[in-house]
């Protein structure tokens, strides 16, 4: 099957817009995991998501040294925020492969810049790019991926019932919230 361009959506939100988390108790972005990674991404020009993760001294692994799986979750994450966000397309991670280039240390933040490559089918891929400290630092990690499109009964299937019934709450109060703005 020929790779198409990625192409996003309608309705996929402009450039500049600071993305919210998409459930609360996720912890690659989510609020409630104290030691979760609280990654946060805005839109950028065209195909790509920026994202920040910032390592503390809960993601070490080597002392004062990030681990490389909360890396590889950082960029899952950032990888899977672009897919969601830019696609409005349910879809999981099938592969991830990452490249560690150089060392991140505790109190550093990782800038990740990640890309939609093409689809193929129900097959996404993505790339991305993590830059040490600054968005034109040195690349520190680098990760492709590719990510498959699910229906919904997947996460209703394999899911949490309860987890589930949260999300639908808080993707609820959110709407209700985006309905009162002035310019939306």
């Amino acid at each position: 099957m020929a790779v198409e361009p990625a192409v996003p959506h309608p309705k996929a939100p402009a450039p500049g817009t600071e993305l919210g988390v998409h459930f609360t108790e996720c912890f690659g972005c989510g609020d409630e995991a104290d030691a979760g990674l609280h990654l946060r991404s805005t839109v950028g020009e065209g195909q790509v998501v920026h994202s920040r993760f910032t390592v503390t001294a809960a993601h070490q692994g080597a002392p004062g040294l990030a681990h490389g799986g909360l890396l590889a979750c950082a960029f899952d994450e950032a990888l899977g925020s672009t897919v969601g966000n830019l696609l409005h397309r349910p879809a999981v991670t099938g592969k991830l492969e990452t490249d560690f280039r150089r060392p991140v240390p505790v109190g550093s933040t990782l800038f990740i810049e990640a890309r939609l490559d093409g689809i193929a089918g129900r097959k996404i891929y993505v790339s991305a790019d993590g830059r040490l400290d600054a968005e034109d630092g040195p690349i520190a990690v680098s990760a492709r991926a590719l990510f498959v499109i699910v229906g919904f009964e997947h996460f209703s299937t394999h899911g949490d019932p309860q987890a589930l019934e949260k999300l639908a709450a808080q993707h609820a109060k959110n709407q209700r919230e985006r309905d009162w703005d002035i310019n939306p």
